[in-house]
């Protein structure tokens, strides 16, 4: 995209529509960009290429990465590098991410993992530290945690959800006959069904649970509202829906640019369909305005 749009280009994206547009940083993004890199922490935003890192950054918020930068999963989507770790995990990484989340003076904290298919609780126990350590160290901070699929191990999300935090979150990412084909063989739609499924029986009852889709890589409209049935009945209370962008050449391909006033309608569609919160537009990920669609839920809750 021609810089003299004044928006930031899309690594690998190619030709893109007028209505993507991501701006130039601004605001707070030098000072949130030298806090990660003094503590030595991992975002999804910069390792996922995320198109919302400006603002967001800007805004002084951020989605931290635990379990380290690789991810042992190669989904046809995702541009963080896949290595297998040998089971090696930091153990200094709960006790940064807390220090960074009290330097900041954050509301709202969204956590997420690379997928680590090498330890044998798919690193519930780590990702359950980094909930405890915000707990003592920032009190006030909302937590919502971006969990894979953990193996699946039942008795880690189990553990994980001991002392869980305000939201949790697995993303389904596409509808069920693109899964195959869209996510690493290890994933699948049925296998997150049930871990949202069984993240709400095993969670408190003031547990939010939320998902993702992407649009854009050939599903079709009724698919959709399948998918967004199937997340309902699973008992998912906030829907994030965005457009797929590519990240480099050599991951899948866009098959679609959704317009924003799609967007708008596959919002009400799902909104109609049972969730109390949906954030949708070509941009939007699954973190985006999490603060925000997490009061949506406690408002139709009436909490």
């Amino acid at each position: 995209m021609s810089s003299a749009t004044g928006d930031a280009a899309l690594p690998g994206a190619g030709r893109l529509p007028e209505w993507i547009r991501v701006p130039l940083p601004t605001g707070r993004y030098p000072e949130v960009r030298a806090t990660l890199e003094e503590l030595g922490l991992a975002t999804v935003c910069r390792e996922a290429r995320c198109p919302n890192k400006s603002e967001c950054w800007s805004a002084g918020t951020a989605t931290f990465m635990l379990l380290g930068t690789d991810c042992t999963r190669r989904c046809g989507f995702c541009a963080v590098t896949t290595r297998w770790h040998h089971g090696a995990v930091d153990p200094t990484e709960p006790a940064r991410l807390a220090q960074g989340v009290r330097r900041w003076g954050l509301r709202y904290v969204v956590l997420t993992q690379v997928c680590r298919d090498d330890l044998p609780d798919g690193g519930a126990s780590v990702l359950a530290e980094a909930v405890r350590r915000l707990r003592a160290e920032a009190p006030t901070t909302r937590i919502e945690l971006l969990a894979g699929d953990l193996g699946p191990n039942e008795d880690a999300l189990a553990a994980l959800l001991r002392e869980p935090p305000d939201v949790l979150a697995h993303n389904i990412e596409t509808v069920p006959r693109l899964s195959p084909s869209v996510r690493d063989r290890r994933a699948s739609y049925d296998r997150s069904l049930a871990f949202l499924a069984r993240a709400r029986s095993l969670g408190p009852s003031n547990l939010v649970t939320k998902s993702s889709i992407m649009l854009g890589l050939g599903e079709r409209e009724d698919e959709l509202v399948a998918t967004f049935r199937d997340l309902v009945a699973a008992g998912v209370d906030l829907l994030t829906l965005g457009q797929y962008l590519r990240p480099t050449p050599d991951h899948l391909a866009v098959e679609r640019f959704v317009p924003p006033d799609e967007f708008d309608r596959l919002r009400a569609i799902a909104l109609s369909t049972g969730f109390a919160g949906v954030e949708a537009g070509p941009l939007v990920r699954s973190s985006y305005h999490a603060a925000e669609l997490f009061a949506s839920a406690r408002r139709r809750r009436g909490g």
